[in-house]
């Protein structure tokens, strides 16, 4: 850890140049070649198609506060479409759509508000932690495109405990039924490699550094656990942790490790500078960086989904069409220069594919009172 993040400090200016920018929306966003191989390579596109869409999403990704408050009252969710290179938003009145339209934004129709997709969900939520979903309940998700909640179920699921938790959903708000593989953590046993392991015997990935340490997923470790680094020195302890529910922990290091605005890149990539955490919408393009598979991309597929992990519900995670393996839990997951959130849990690999759900930073900083280092 402390080897290679040295070498991404001493080459940061360098990497300055090559890296998403926090800018005005009309400039253009950077990248290494690298990272638009990676772009390439995940998304299937070519490199100036890459590097577009870099550009159009961190414009996207800034105007949203300003679109959704333009729609007021008829805000429906919004999202980044890629064919259009824009921010779509929801509007459940057509008087609206004109002064999103001043704000820069796409519009399209909304069947039901957010707010009243959102509290349809919450109320599912609250109602699995007094009866919790059914083994067969892979997750559900508030999704503004289709207007409904959208309750996942694992191939073949059948069953009276099934059809009363759907009888439960319904009675909150819209659903839409779909077919899920069930999500496991991402945790593994110690194998050699990087970067932290917990107690002597799990391995877990460094999501983001922060004022004294640094943020990851909750199902690593336990507060008062202690950590270990790449090298097998000391780093620190768990300084809080939660899940189910949630899926974060932060981690206060002492012993000679520091912290750093670095993801790495892992020769992939060139080692990322985080530089915020602007929240990229539905839609746009993300990465992800863990101690197994390393460097892969996708896209952001939902926003507030409740994941069915055989310990317990965690809620308001974000879904991805990233891949990710054992070992990769509590990874950075980053669209352009900034950060979104670490790595929880999902199916599949990274042979075949799969999806991975991750919990979003911001949340972690405000429940710790911590803020990034930012480069």
């Amino acid at each position: 850890m402390r080897r290679r993040i040295t070498l991404a400090l001493a080459g940061a200016a360098a990497l300055t140049a090559s890296l998403a920018a926090v800018v005005a929306p009309a400039a253009t966003a950077q990248a290494s070649p690298e990272l638009l191989a990676a772009m390439q390579r995940d998304l299937g596109l070519s490199a100036g198609q890459a590097q577009a869409r870099l550009t159009q999403e961190l414009a996207a990704s800034k105007l949203m506060p300003a679109a959704q408050q333009a729609a007021g009252a008829a805000y429906g969710g919004a999202w980044f479409d890629p064919a259009l290179g824009k921010l779509v938003v929801g509007v459940t009145n057509p008087a609206a759509a004109d002064a999103v339209h001043r704000a820069g934004a796409e519009t399209a129709p909304a069947r039901i508000s957010a707010a009243a997709l959102d509290s349809a969900k919450a109320a599912i939520d609250a109602s699995t932690k007094t009866k919790p979903a059914p083994a067969q309940v892979s997750g559900w998700s508030a999704d503004p495109r289709t207007g409904s909640v959208v309750v996942s179920l694992q191939p073949g699921a059948h069953g009276a405990d099934v059809d009363a938790f759907l009888a439960r959903a319904r009675a909150a708000g819209p659903v839409t039924v779909a077919t899920q593989p069930r999500p496991q953590t991402f945790s593994a046993g110690t194998v050699g490699g990087d970067p932290y392991y917990i107690n002597g015997n799990t391995r877990c990935s460094i999501g983001f550094s922060v004022n004294g340490g640094f943020v990851s997923a909750g199902h690593c470790g336990s507060a008062g656990s202690s950590v270990v680094g790449w090298d097998g020195s000391a780093m620190g302890t768990f300084g809080g942790s939660s899940f189910p529910g949630n899926d974060y922990s932060i981690i206060n290091i002492g012993n000679g490790w520091w912290t750093a605005p670095v993801v790495l890149g892992w020769g992939t990539v060139s080692d990322v500078i985080v530089r915020g955490s602007s929240v990229a919408p539905v839609g746009s393009s993300i990465c992800r960086s863990g101690s197994t598979s390393h460097w892969h991309c996708g896209t952001v597929l939902t926003i507030n989904d409740t994941v069915n992990y055989s310990q317990g519900a965690v809620y308001q995670v974000t879904r991805t069409s990233v891949c990710a393996e054992p070992g990769d839990s509590g990874g950075s997951f980053i669209t352009g220069d900034q950060a979104q959130g670490v790595t929880s849990g999902g199916y599949g690999d990274c042979t075949a594919g799969g999806n991975t759900w991750f919990q979003p930073v911001n949340e972690i900083l405000q429940t710790y009172g911590r803020s990034l280092v930012t480069g």
